[in-house]
């Protein structure tokens, strides 16, 4: 099945300016396209840190009339983002008022050294120091 590919994980999000920051700003993905689609009243945007021909990305759902959070379900485990150094990542993300519920260190049962965060709408988002 070579000609499969994974394009994108959509998530849910209750207030889209402050889930485009988060990730655009604050983690460093690029918004790829954004689209309003007035007769079903929802937004899509789409952000990543490669083009969506070559990478999978992340699809950003702003359904307009929601006004209450979402579950996100007992399925739902994490996003997994590789970063260089995620100690002075977390720091930043602390300064930025982001939740970080496991701060980093190794991960239990070996050395890989590990952090969760949240996004807005509490999302984890699993950072992997890669050197």
């Amino acid at each position: 099945m070579s000609e499969f590919r994974l394009l994108h994980t959509m998530l849910r999000v209750l207030d889209l300016e402050k889930s485009l920051d988060f990730y655009t700003r604050l983690l460093g993905m690029k918004l790829l396209r954004r689209n309003d689609y007035e007769g079903g009243r929802f937004t899509l945007a789409f952000v990543g840190y490669g083009e969506e021909s070559d990478t999978a990305v992340l699809e950003l759902t702003h359904n307009w009339d929601q006004k209450e959070p979402y579950e996100i379900g007992t399925a739902y485990g994490h996003i997994a983002l590789g970063v260089p150094d995620i100690y002075a990542t977390c720091e930043k993300l602390a300064a930025e008022g982001v939740k970080i519920p496991r701060p980093p260190g190794p991960m239990k049962h070996g050395t890989t050294v590990i952090a969760f965060i949240e996004d807005p709408d509490g999302y984890k988002v699993e950072l992997i120091e890669r050197k």
